[in-house]
């Protein structure tokens, strides 16, 4: 077993990876009542083992719909009704037990039922395992923006299993590269350059290689949110190619694109904002691109879209303080930063002739 820990006080949480479902910690075993959420194509392959681990417990199951347009207010109140009808108390454990959607509205509905009760992260997906499972963002997606309705609630323990990743699509797959990649380009040139030379090696779903780079983004996000939980500093660069990305999937309909095929696209934009500005070399833009091409990713926006249907969505952006769009930024390849004086007008000439 590989593990990092989430330092936060009284709070911290072991990040356990491995090739297998074994390593809950033993105090969860033994929780009285136990709901797990997840999604009928997850449940149908890893649900078994998962029953297992809390076969002395009370165990009920939710199962909803696969997919991003279900992390919605409409699936969050129906998991709340389910409990309440089912007179679950505080002391109750949610397991998420899936990708992205699952975490964040399990973890979301953790965060506000009975003002709060203990959640533990399963992801399946390698966008999840990398990103999403760890540092307590919890949401559902609203119409007008992604994300924009949840709270910070940290589960008790993250259980990784990489082997999971065998039966994920390829298209989820390389979802989770973008999420990947995204860590090299804020922080590790080292870790990028460690991906260029692994590229054989992780398409192969070599366990050996997938669990050094899972631990690896693990550790680099662990280390970011035990210093910013809040997301009040660095924490914000994480957000890497999602003030573009966010403004993708909202505007074609969430599900149209995979997070990570949006994220891929909206770190190119950035690259390119700053390639204007005179801060990142074409030769980083060219080495970013060709790195997401080798992991099937998309490197252009939708061929409908133009600049000023980002407008909207990226003004309403979470990162938005006094009515000023701030943009993550690559300054080199492992290395960005946070800006705040990015214009309209200076979107609408750096992207005036296309986005592809």
């Amino acid at each position: 077993m590989q593990k990092v820990e989430v330092q936060l006080g009284d709070r911290s949480y072991p990040i356990c990876i491995n090739s297998h479902f074994n390593d809950l910690l033993a105090e969860y075993k033994l929780c009285k009542q136990v709901v797990i959420v997840s999604n009928p194509v997850v449940a149908e392959l890893y649900l078994p083992p998962i029953k297992h681990l809390f076969s002395k417990s009370r165990l009920e199951i939710i199962l909803i719909p696969d997919g991003e347009v279900y992390k919605t207010l409409e699936s969050f109140e129906l998991i709340q009704s389910f409990l309440l009808q089912h007179q679950f108390s505080r002391d109750v454990l949610l397991v998420a037990l899936g990708g992205g959607v699952i975490g964040d509205l399990t973890g979301f509905v953790a965060a506000t039922y009975q003002r709060g009760v203990r959640f533990l992260q399963i992801p399946t997906t390698l966008l999840a395992q990398v990103d999403s499972s760890v540092g307590g963002k919890t949401a559902v997606n609203h119409v007008l923006g992604k994300n924009m309705i949840g709270a910070f609630k940290q589960p008790v323990q993250v259980l990784i299993n990489t082997q999971a990743l065998v039966t994920l699509p390829s298209k989820e797959f390389a979802a989770g590269m973008a999420e990947v990649i995204k860590y090299a380009v804020i922080a590790d040139k080292d870790f990028f350059s460690w991906l260029l030379a692994q590229q054989q090696a992780i398409l192969a779903l070599d366990n050996s290689v997938l669990g050094q780079m899972i631990k690896h983004c693990c550790q680099m996000k662990a280390d970011i949110v035990s210093r910013d939980e809040t997301e009040q500093g660095d924490r914000a660069l994480l957000n890497l190619g999602h003030t573009f990305g966010h403004a993708i999937e909202a505007h074609l309909g969430y599900g149209s694109w995979l997070h990570g095929e949006a994220v891929a696209v909206g770190m190119v934009m950035a690259a390119k904002l700053s390639l204007a500005r005179g801060w990142l070399a074409q030769q980083d833009i060219d080495q970013l691109t060709a790195l997401l091409i080798a992991f099937s990713l998309p490197t252009s926006v939708p061929k409908d879209m133009h600049i000023t249907d980002f407008l909207p969505y990226m003004k309403m952006d979470k990162k938005v303080i006094n009515g000023k769009m701030r943009f993550v930024l690559p300054m080199t390849i492992g290395s960005c930063a946070l800006i705040d004086d990015v214009t309209e007008d200076e979107l609408l000439q750096v992207f005036a002739d296309g986005l592809h």
